[in-house]
């Protein structure tokens, strides 16, 4: 975690666009334009957003190579809550589509770069899509391949902190769609929550469709489409990552697809890769994009 906690990164200079969606929603894409004709989208993880020292990083990284960025902050993640009783999940590979319809109308090369649950999205998104996609190249650090595992990784004593964290945050968003939607939503009781499946099977399952928590995490696994992607993509999980477990590393995918590249440096931590006190990730990321894309 020493991307969120640790790191001071100057705030790209965004030009935030608001983006309609076919359900009547909307999403906001912030860019940091440098003049180019390419650009990288950026995804962030859970509770995140544009601003996340993370992102801003990478965006810091791929605008000193020549390249665009337009960030994408998920539904109920730009600080200006949606318009629907739902929001965004780790699976909802439908908000791709408007937001690279946008960039097609003004960029001739696309590239993605996915962060945790941002990196399942887009992985899952490449496998749907298979070759009907723009995206040239892509990818994903600190994947919860398996986010059935790495539910069951932070529930674990040992990442308590976190879990106390994200529980705290994903709070304040449901009260938040509790008095928008008053009747729909139910958020008494809520202290009883301890654990992503509790989460899940109370929140977001119901709301996007699920049945429950294990139907959700089924569906929407990056893992079980890894073998259709056809995109040049790079995963990027750290074998010292507190939020994966061994199934969200995969080596197996990795051996029998030509187009799927697997790097698990021994650290790295959760969206970390701190080496002498640059982001290896970024240079990794740069090099990659710029030989495929």
């Amino acid at each position: 975690m020493y991307a969120s906690k640790f790191r001071n990164v100057d705030l790209p200079a965004y030009d935030r666009v608001r983006l309609d969606t076919e359900d009547g929603d909307f999403l906001d894409l912030d860019f940091s334009r440098v003049g180019s004709r390419r650009v990288v989208l950026l995804l962030h993880g859970l509770e995140g957003n544009s601003g996340r020292p993370y992102i801003r990083g990478m965006a810091h990284a791929m605008n000193a190579a020549g390249w665009d960025v337009a960030a994408l902050n998920f539904r109920s993640c730009s600080g200006v809550p949606n318009r629907k009783v739902y929001a965004y999940h780790s699976g909802a590979t439908e908000d791709l589509e408007p937001v690279l319809k946008t960039l097609l109308a003004h960029y001739d090369s696309i590239s993605a770069i996915g962060f945790s649950l941002g990196g399942n999205l887009l992985l899952k998104y490449l496998g749907e899509r298979r070759s009907h996609t723009p995206i040239q190249s892509a990818i994903a650090v600190s994947v919860p391949c398996d986010l059935k595992g790495s539910s069951e990784r932070l529930s674990a004593f040992a990442n308590g902190m976190y879990m106390r964290r994200f529980l705290h945050s994903l709070r304040k968003k449901v009260e938040i769609k509790a008095q928008l939607f008053p009747g729909e939503i139910d958020i008494s009781d809520y202290d009883s929550i301890k654990t992503f499946q509790q989460f899940d099977d109370r929140f977001t399952a119901p709301l996007h469709g699920f049945r429950d928590a294990e139907d959700y995490w089924a569906q929407c696994s990056c893992l079980s489409f890894l073998p259709a992607i056809t995109t040049p993509t790079l995963v990027l999980n750290a074998l010292d990552d507190p939020f994966l477990s061994e199934s969200c590393y995969p080596f197996r995918e990795a051996k029998a697809h030509s187009s799927l590249l697997l790097n698990t440096p021994k650290y790295g931590g959760h969206v970390g890769f701190v080496q002498q006190g640059l982001y290896w990730s970024e240079h990794m990321a740069t090099h990659f994009i710029q030989k495929n894309a």
